[in-house]
Protein backbone atom coordinates (compact mmCIF):
# COMPACT_ATOMS: atom_id res chain seq x y z
CA UNK A 1 0.00 0.00 0.00
CA UNK A 2 2.97 1.95 -0.53
CA UNK A 3 2.35 6.07 -1.87
CA UNK A 4 -1.20 5.39 -1.02
CA UNK A 5 -2.58 8.31 1.48
CA UNK A 6 -5.06 7.32 4.38
CA UNK A 7 -8.26 8.65 3.10
CA UNK A 8 -7.56 6.60 -0.36
CA UNK A 9 -7.04 2.58 2.02
CA UNK A 10 -10.40 3.86 3.68
CA UNK A 11 -12.07 4.23 0.44
CA UNK A 12 -10.69 1.19 -0.66
CA UNK A 13 -11.35 -0.65 2.51
CA UNK A 14 -15.08 0.64 3.34
CA UNK A 15 -16.89 -2.39 0.73
CA UNK A 16 -15.21 -5.18 2.96
CA UNK A 17 -16.28 -3.45 6.23
CA UNK A 18 -19.81 -3.46 4.91
CA UNK A 19 -19.25 -7.29 4.23
CA UNK A 20 -18.51 -8.31 7.35
CA UNK A 21 -21.38 -5.86 9.50
CA UNK A 22 -23.62 -7.64 7.09
CA UNK A 23 -22.06 -11.03 7.78
CA UNK A 24 -22.77 -9.91 11.61
CA UNK A 25 -26.40 -8.91 11.49
CA UNK A 26 -26.94 -12.48 9.78
CA UNK A 27 -25.43 -14.47 12.38
CA UNK A 28 -27.39 -12.21 15.05
CA UNK A 29 -30.22 -12.32 13.33
CA UNK A 30 -30.58 -16.21 13.17
CA UNK A 31 -30.21 -16.88 16.75
CA UNK A 32 -33.47 -14.92 17.23
CA UNK A 33 -35.71 -16.83 15.16
CA UNK A 34 -38.91 -18.05 16.69
CA UNK A 35 -41.65 -20.63 16.23
CA UNK A 36 -42.39 -21.07 12.45
CA UNK A 37 -39.64 -19.46 11.70
CA UNK A 38 -36.78 -21.90 11.26
CA UNK A 39 -34.78 -23.52 8.57
CA UNK A 40 -34.48 -26.46 6.93
CA UNK A 41 -32.41 -28.15 9.09
CA UNK A 42 -34.04 -27.14 11.80
CA UNK A 43 -36.77 -29.46 10.45
CA UNK A 44 -34.58 -32.33 9.49
CA UNK A 45 -33.29 -31.86 13.16
CA UNK A 46 -36.60 -32.23 14.70
CA UNK A 47 -37.38 -35.29 12.58
CA UNK A 48 -34.08 -37.34 13.36
CA UNK A 49 -34.99 -36.84 16.82
CA UNK A 50 -38.25 -37.57 17.04
CA UNK A 51 -37.50 -40.77 15.31
CA UNK A 52 -34.87 -41.31 17.12
CA UNK A 53 -36.84 -41.29 20.43
CA UNK A 54 -39.82 -43.20 18.72
CA UNK A 55 -37.57 -46.15 17.92
CA UNK A 56 -36.16 -45.83 22.03
CA UNK A 57 -39.92 -45.64 23.26
CA UNK A 58 -41.33 -48.60 21.27
CA UNK A 59 -38.54 -50.70 22.53
CA UNK A 60 -38.71 -49.95 26.08
CA UNK A 61 -42.88 -50.36 25.72
CA UNK A 62 -41.84 -53.40 24.26
CA UNK A 63 -39.57 -54.69 27.04
CA UNK A 64 -41.57 -53.59 29.76
CA UNK A 65 -45.26 -53.33 28.94
CA UNK A 66 -45.26 -49.99 29.99
CA UNK A 67 -44.71 -46.04 28.63
CA UNK A 68 -41.42 -43.75 30.17
CA UNK A 69 -43.65 -40.58 30.98
CA UNK A 70 -43.38 -38.60 33.95
CA UNK A 71 -47.10 -38.57 35.08
CA UNK A 72 -49.27 -34.75 34.81
CA UNK A 73 -52.34 -34.39 36.40
CA UNK A 74 -55.73 -34.68 34.94
CA UNK A 75 -55.81 -31.02 34.53
CA UNK A 76 -52.81 -31.18 31.92
CA UNK A 77 -54.18 -30.40 28.43
CA UNK A 78 -54.26 -33.24 26.17
CA UNK A 79 -51.80 -32.06 23.88
CA UNK A 80 -49.37 -30.86 27.05
CA UNK A 81 -49.96 -34.14 29.24
CA UNK A 82 -47.24 -37.30 28.32
CA UNK A 83 -44.22 -35.88 28.58
CA UNK A 84 -41.62 -38.53 27.86
CA UNK A 85 -38.92 -39.06 30.49
CA UNK A 86 -36.07 -39.22 28.32
CA UNK A 87 -33.69 -39.25 31.32
CA UNK A 88 -34.74 -43.05 31.78
CA UNK A 89 -34.38 -44.21 28.05
CA UNK A 90 -30.89 -42.90 28.69
CA UNK A 91 -29.97 -44.25 31.40
CA UNK A 92 -31.18 -47.59 30.48
CA UNK A 93 -29.64 -47.88 27.29
CA UNK A 94 -32.84 -47.00 25.29
CA UNK A 95 -31.22 -43.43 24.03
CA UNK A 96 -27.53 -43.25 22.92
CA UNK A 97 -27.90 -39.55 23.96
CA UNK A 98 -31.06 -36.93 24.79
CA UNK A 99 -31.19 -34.90 21.80
CA UNK A 100 -30.05 -31.54 21.94
CA UNK A 101 -33.59 -29.65 21.22
CA UNK A 102 -34.80 -31.54 24.24
CA UNK A 103 -35.49 -29.34 27.45
CA UNK A 104 -33.17 -31.53 29.51
CA UNK A 105 -30.56 -30.80 27.18
CA UNK A 106 -30.62 -26.88 27.54
CA UNK A 107 -33.65 -26.66 24.43
CA UNK A 108 -36.39 -25.12 23.54
CA UNK A 109 -39.14 -28.25 23.33
CA UNK A 110 -40.24 -31.59 25.53
CA UNK A 111 -40.66 -34.55 23.84
CA UNK A 112 -44.39 -36.18 24.04
CA UNK A 113 -46.73 -39.14 23.99
CA UNK A 114 -49.68 -38.57 22.07
CA UNK A 115 -52.43 -41.83 21.38
CA UNK A 116 -51.20 -43.53 23.99
CA UNK A 117 -53.18 -46.16 24.68
CA UNK A 118 -53.88 -47.16 21.03
CA UNK A 119 -50.40 -46.33 19.00
CA UNK A 120 -48.20 -43.95 21.18
CA UNK A 121 -46.53 -41.31 18.75
CA UNK A 122 -43.95 -39.27 19.75
CA UNK A 123 -44.06 -35.38 19.22
CA UNK A 124 -42.60 -31.99 20.41
CA UNK A 125 -44.20 -29.71 22.40
CA UNK A 126 -42.36 -25.93 21.45
CA UNK A 127 -41.79 -23.75 24.83
CA UNK A 128 -41.35 -20.41 23.61
CA UNK A 129 -44.43 -21.06 22.34
CA UNK A 130 -46.06 -21.92 25.59
CA UNK A 131 -44.06 -19.32 27.36
CA UNK A 132 -45.15 -16.48 25.42
CA UNK A 133 -49.08 -17.79 25.70
CA UNK A 134 -48.29 -17.82 29.56
CA UNK A 135 -46.91 -14.10 29.39
CA UNK A 136 -50.12 -13.31 27.82
CA UNK A 137 -52.24 -15.32 30.26
CA UNK A 138 -50.05 -13.41 33.33
CA UNK A 139 -50.94 -9.84 31.29
CA UNK A 140 -54.71 -10.58 30.87
CA UNK A 141 -55.03 -11.48 34.90
CA UNK A 142 -53.29 -8.10 35.17
CA UNK A 143 -55.83 -6.08 32.94
CA UNK A 144 -58.62 -7.73 34.27
CA UNK A 145 -57.48 -6.89 38.18
CA UNK A 146 -57.14 -3.28 37.09
CA UNK A 147 -60.76 -3.06 34.86
CA UNK A 148 -62.68 -4.45 37.58
CA UNK A 149 -62.96 -8.18 36.12
CA UNK A 150 -63.14 -7.04 32.13
CA UNK A 151 -61.31 -8.44 29.73
CA UNK A 152 -59.15 -7.12 27.18
CA UNK A 153 -61.15 -7.59 24.03
CA UNK A 154 -60.27 -6.79 20.48
CA UNK A 155 -63.88 -6.14 19.96
CA UNK A 156 -67.27 -7.27 21.77
CA UNK A 157 -68.22 -9.51 18.67
CA UNK A 158 -67.30 -13.50 19.55
CA UNK A 159 -64.62 -14.80 17.93
CA UNK A 160 -66.04 -18.24 18.51
CA UNK A 161 -69.32 -19.57 20.89
CA UNK A 162 -68.02 -18.19 24.34
CA UNK A 163 -64.66 -17.25 23.20
CA UNK A 164 -62.87 -13.47 21.90
CA UNK A 165 -59.91 -12.23 20.57
CA UNK A 166 -57.10 -10.92 23.40
CA UNK A 167 -56.34 -7.12 21.99
CA UNK A 168 -52.31 -7.74 22.43
CA UNK A 169 -52.41 -3.64 22.95
CA UNK A 170 -54.85 -3.20 25.69
CA UNK A 171 -53.24 -6.07 27.48
CA UNK A 172 -49.45 -4.83 27.05
CA UNK A 173 -48.95 -7.84 25.33
CA UNK A 174 -47.98 -6.31 21.66
CA UNK A 175 -44.60 -7.95 21.92
CA UNK A 176 -45.63 -11.63 22.87
CA UNK A 177 -47.02 -12.27 19.11
CA UNK A 178 -46.88 -15.94 18.45
CA UNK A 179 -45.83 -16.93 14.83
CA UNK A 180 -47.18 -20.73 14.00
CA UNK A 181 -44.73 -23.66 14.68
CA UNK A 182 -46.98 -24.87 11.68
CA UNK A 183 -47.25 -22.04 8.84
CA UNK A 184 -45.36 -18.84 10.25
CA UNK A 185 -48.70 -16.90 10.31
CA UNK A 186 -49.22 -15.12 13.48
CA UNK A 187 -51.59 -16.70 15.51
CA UNK A 188 -54.70 -15.01 17.15
CA UNK A 189 -54.95 -15.15 21.24
CA UNK A 190 -58.40 -16.55 22.15
CA UNK A 191 -59.89 -15.78 25.72
CA UNK A 192 -62.78 -17.39 27.18
CA UNK A 193 -65.08 -15.63 29.94
CA UNK A 194 -63.61 -16.77 32.47
CA UNK A 195 -60.07 -15.42 31.43
CA UNK A 196 -58.30 -18.25 30.32
CA UNK A 197 -55.93 -17.44 27.22
CA UNK A 198 -55.49 -20.26 24.21
CA UNK A 199 -54.07 -20.03 20.57
CA UNK A 200 -56.74 -19.80 17.61
CA UNK A 201 -54.93 -22.69 15.14
CA UNK A 202 -58.27 -22.26 12.92
CA UNK A 203 -55.39 -20.71 9.99
CA UNK A 204 -53.11 -23.67 10.38
CA UNK A 205 -56.54 -26.93 10.22
CA UNK A 206 -57.70 -25.13 7.23
CA UNK A 207 -54.43 -25.08 5.40
CA UNK A 208 -53.59 -28.75 5.61
CA UNK A 209 -57.72 -29.59 5.36
CA UNK A 210 -56.83 -27.58 1.73
CA UNK A 211 -53.60 -29.05 0.94
CA UNK A 212 -54.55 -32.81 1.92
CA UNK A 213 -58.22 -32.44 0.69
CA UNK A 214 -59.62 -33.65 3.97
CA UNK A 215 -63.35 -33.67 4.28
CA UNK A 216 -64.07 -33.87 8.45
CA UNK A 217 -65.82 -35.67 9.90
CA UNK A 218 -68.82 -33.98 12.08
CA UNK A 219 -67.82 -34.84 15.08
CA UNK A 220 -64.11 -35.01 15.04
CA UNK A 221 -61.65 -33.04 16.51
CA UNK A 222 -59.59 -31.19 13.89
CA UNK A 223 -56.32 -31.10 15.74
CA UNK A 224 -55.32 -34.63 15.12
CA UNK A 225 -54.95 -33.31 11.15
CA UNK A 226 -51.89 -30.80 12.71
CA UNK A 227 -50.36 -33.76 14.30
CA UNK A 228 -50.84 -36.11 11.70
CA UNK A 229 -48.66 -34.07 9.49
CA UNK A 230 -46.71 -32.61 11.73
CA UNK A 231 -43.80 -33.25 14.77
CA UNK A 232 -45.46 -30.67 16.26
CA UNK A 233 -48.26 -31.09 19.29
CA UNK A 234 -50.89 -27.38 19.10
CA UNK A 235 -49.73 -26.87 22.61
CA UNK A 236 -52.55 -23.99 24.18
CA UNK A 237 -55.47 -25.08 21.69
CA UNK A 238 -59.01 -25.92 22.13
CA UNK A 239 -60.73 -28.86 20.50
CA UNK A 240 -62.05 -27.71 16.83
CA UNK A 241 -65.26 -29.22 15.04
CA UNK A 242 -65.65 -28.57 11.38
CA UNK A 243 -69.10 -26.42 10.72
CA UNK A 244 -70.22 -24.33 7.32
CA UNK A 245 -66.80 -25.43 6.15
CA UNK A 246 -65.09 -23.58 8.99
CA UNK A 247 -62.79 -25.19 11.88
CA UNK A 248 -65.16 -23.56 14.89
CA UNK A 249 -63.02 -23.49 18.39
CA UNK A 250 -64.92 -24.86 20.68
CA UNK A 251 -64.87 -24.94 24.30
CA UNK A 252 -64.29 -28.51 26.29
Amino acid sequence: MIGLNQRTINRLYRPFLALILLAALLIGLTGCMYPGERGEGNKRSYKESVDRVQRALDQFQADTGILPIITAGPETPRYEKFRIDLDQLHSKGYLDEIPSAAFEQGGSVYFLVLNEEVQPTVKVMDLLTVQKVNDVQRLVNNYRSKHDEALPLQEEREAYPGLFTVDLKRAGAQNYKVSSVYSGQELPFLVNRAGTVYLDYAFDIMQVIDHQQINPGADEDLRTYLTEHSYYAPVKSLPYLWQDDTPIAVME
